[in-house]
């Protein structure tokens, strides 16, 4: 009865919020902890912190803010958390298994380079600070600067300043070839 009490009152319960929060942004959670962590097993075990806690989350959410605000706020603590944690260096190895699933024709080999692009362009990710990582994970999710700042608590105009000196400099590390 009390589910159909909260329906009827527009009122979701903590499993519903949590259900609508991962089918929608599950896939965001997925790319922004790539951006946090290079190591797959990490980075399973990282996403899963973040829904555990997201799911926690919703029994204090009181829809003051947007859904979407919401579970990117909850999604960068977790992932800044982790972070300050778990410093360490990133290594950019490839297993053979993985180089066995290369192709040899020409579309395998404009795949494999794009996909070691991406993996070049996260690796710079990975070693800006934490907020200037959060703003350009944000960006790439195609987030305005103003909810990036509603997020962040910066204003939108730091916002914009900050994705501005970021995509600056990863271009310039990017072709230098650098990872610093």
């Amino acid at each position: 009865m009390k589910g159909v009490e909260n329906i009827l009152t527009g009122q979701q319960s903590q499993d519903e919020l949590y259900q609508s929060a991962a089918d929608t942004y599950g896939p965001s959670l997925e790319r922004l902890a790539r951006a946090y962590e290079a190591d797959p097993d990490r980075r399973r075990d990282l996403v899963q912190d973040i829904h555990l806690q997201l799911w926690r989350s919703f029994q204090r959410y009181d829809a003051r803010c947007s859904l979407r605000t919401w579970v990117y706020r909850v999604a960068h603590n977790v992932a800044a958390s982790y972070v300050m944690r778990e410093r360490r260096a990133f290594l950019n190895l490839v297993s053979l298994e993985e180089l066995e699933m290369l192709s040899d024709n020409a579309e395998g080999q404009i795949a494999a380079n794009r996909r070691i692009n991406i993996e070049r362009l996260s690796a710079l990710i990975q070693q800006l600070k934490p907020i200037d990582r959060q703003v350009i994970i944000f960006y790439l999710e195609d987030m305005d600067a103003a909810a990036i700042g509603e997020i962040t608590g910066l204003s939108a105009a730091a916002i914009a300043m900050r994705i501005h000196r970021i995509k600056n400099l990863l271009a310039k590390q990017f072709r230098e070839g650098g990872h610093n």
